[in-house]
């Protein structure tokens, strides 16, 4: 049960807890606001969702670690994590209390989001902090997470649009020889950057025309500024590809003379890195 007591010039609320000792809040100004409070956590409790409030004081910037250090993930994909954390998430609340993290002020920051990064990037960091806050409702660190309804609405978007073949032979000319051979091979097999950046003349037969994705190497990451060959995205990456004749011609020409392990190559010859060729080719 929970009831009201005189605490100070104001009222606290005081209740039990399942080992028998007692907790309370306090700050109450009214006695009205915290009977009503008292009522909550009967009600709470019954349901068996009533969460302590002094065990929600944990800092979002110390719980942080605590989560990472039990989160499995790749080294791309936490890169990206840490990159959320360091740039938005940690910023605003990391110095606050777990349950002192309201949903208007989850509601605020997401607006203020939304001025500087792309609605995509936003929906992004929000799920990481709802990740975040989820995690510590299941292990009873508060009651409910603020994000739960916090859903970042996109809105309604055109299908994304597709070049047709004569945009595909537009641009393709635009570009140096050996860049052109990407632009086709990217826009007529679907293969994703960096399983184009990290594809390997080993994994290309020409005298069949198909392309096999390395389950282990098969795609080329950037993780921390550094470039390392890795496994595909996801486990449908790994797959075989098929080639028409006349991409299997243009990939003939592309080797001709060539002496590197990779099949598309930066300038001196290294790995590609995708903001350089955005950079030098996709924006000019």
């Amino acid at each position: 049960m929970a009831w009201v007591e005189k605490h100070g010039s104001g009222f606290r609320v005081r209740f039990r807890l399942p080992d028998g000792t007692l907790g309370s809040e306090t700050g109450f100004t009214e006695r009205s606001v915290a009977a009503g409070r008292a009522r909550d956590i009967e009600s709470d409790q019954r349901r068996g969702t009533f969460v302590d409030p002094s065990v929600g004081g944990m800092p979002l910037g110390e719980w942080v670690p605590v989560w990472a250090d039990a989160h499995d993930v790749s080294a791309t994909t936490w890169a990206k994590y840490d990159s959320h954390l360091r740039n938005h998430v940690l910023p605003r609340f990391g110095g606050v209390p777990l349950k002192e993290i309201s949903r208007i002020a989850v509601k605020g920051w997401v607006k203020a989001l939304r001025r500087s990064l792309a609605e995509r990037t936003v929906g992004d960091v929000v799920t990481l902090l709802s990740m975040l806050l989820g995690e510590a409702v299941d292990e009873g660190l508060i009651g409910a997470n603020p994000c739960r309804r916090a859903r970042v609405d996109t809105g309604d978007h055109d299908e994304r649009p597709h070049a047709s073949p004569g945009q595909v032979r537009t641009m393709a000319q635009r570009c140096s020889p050996a860049d052109s051979v990407l632009v086709v091979m990217a826009a007529y097999t679907g293969l994703r950057w960096g399983e184009l950046a990290g594809l390997r003349w080993g994994r290309v037969d020409l005298a069949r025309g198909v392309i096999t994705i390395d389950p282990d190497k098969g795609a080329l990451h950037e993780v921390g500024g550094r470039l390392e060959l890795g496994p595909p995205k996801s486990k449908a990456g790994v797959r075989t590809v098929h080639l028409p004749p006349f991409r299997v011609d243009l990939l003939t020409e592309h080797r001709a003379g060539r002496m590197q392990e990779h099949v598309f190559t930066g300038l001196d010859g290294r790995l590609l890195r995708r903001s350089n060729f955005r950079r030098r080719v996709w924006l000019p």
